[in-house]
């Protein structure tokens, strides 16, 4: 009897210093607390979910694995897409093969340049998808073109022939600097687009290509009656910027609702700053592990 008393006075103890330790919280866009299964049926109801993450978070990884999963059982087959920014679109025939089960995985690696971290963060969604017949779509900008509008501006691909810019975004692409993002991108560089040169401008252009070729895959890629969920860097979905803000250029009635996963040292409320960052905010703690 004494040796249960202790025990259980012990784990009082414990109790009262650990008490609860989540591995994240979920809020709206204003900072309320958000349940989980509302989230998805939110996200169910939608045309194109953006998940944006930190490429290195272990915790949005799992997510975004789980609300794949579960929009999965909530839809018909073939009403459940996956985009991926951490392919391009040149390499799409590739991830298709993959997807569809008649590419191996070390003849994937090889062709389809994955990112470094693929293995650990972004096989486990690609192998979910191949496991249960669902499109996965590449949406990236090539990286080649990417790099020359960062050196050469957007005129650097007034003259690619029409396989080429049929990679990419219409052209010629029209870009917002008022666009919170890139004012941000802008600030980075003293305040002014323009300054050093061009270059911070020319910076500006090369994520905006991204953001609009991204944008546009997302559009082309979608039939009706699916919901498209997409991977993503939270600075491309952010304030509803970046990808959201050519949406709906491209195609303004789409039903567009984002995600961003963020780090704070606590996590009982959302922090000013992350308020209105996205319509539903998953909040880790700062210390969390990192996959790189």
């Amino acid at each position: 009897m004494f040796r249960i008393l202790c025990l259980a006075f012990v784990a009082c103890l414990l109790t009262s210093f650990t008490g609860d330790r989540p591995a994240y919280r979920l809020f709206t866009a204003t900072g309320q607390p958000a349940d989980y299964d509302q989230m998805l049926g939110e996200l169910a109801q939608a045309d194109v979910v953006l998940f944006g993450e930190q490429h290195n978070d272990v915790m949005a990884h799992w997510l975004e694995l789980q609300v794949a999963k579960d929009l999965q059982k909530l839809k018909k087959p073939g009403q459940l897409v996956l985009g991926m920014e951490m392919f391009e679109r040149d390499v799409q025939p590739l991830v298709t093969q993959y997807a569809a089960g008649t590419l191996a995985d070390s003849a994937f690696e090889r062709q389809a340049r994955p990112w470094p971290n693929y293995g650990t963060d972004y096989r486990p969604l690609l192998l979910f998808a191949k496991e249960n017949k669902i499109s996965v779509i590449g949406t990236n900008a090539p990286r080649p073109f990417v790099s020359a509008v960062a050196r050469g501006s957007l005129k650097a691909l007034d003259k690619l022939p029409a396989v080429d810019r049929a990679l990419l975004a219409p052209l010629p692409l029209k870009v917002d600097y008022e666009l919170p993002g890139y004012k941000n991108m802008a600030a980075m560089f003293g305040g002014d687009s323009k300054a050093h040169g061009g270059g911070a401008q020319n910076i500006i252009q090369a994520q905006a290509l991204r953001d609009a070729t991204m944008a546009h895959s997302i559009r082309t890629s979608r039939q009706e009656g699916q919901t498209l969920l997409h991977f993503n860097g939270s600075y491309h979905s952010d304030y509803h910027d970046g990808i959201v803000a050519y949406l709906r250029q491209y195609a303004p009635k789409l039903r567009v609702r984002t995600l961003s996963v963020v780090s704070q040292e606590q996590l009982q409320q959302l922090d000013k700053e992350q308020v209105n960052i996205a319509d539903f905010v998953v909040v880790v703690p700062a210390d969390m592990i990192k996959s790189y």
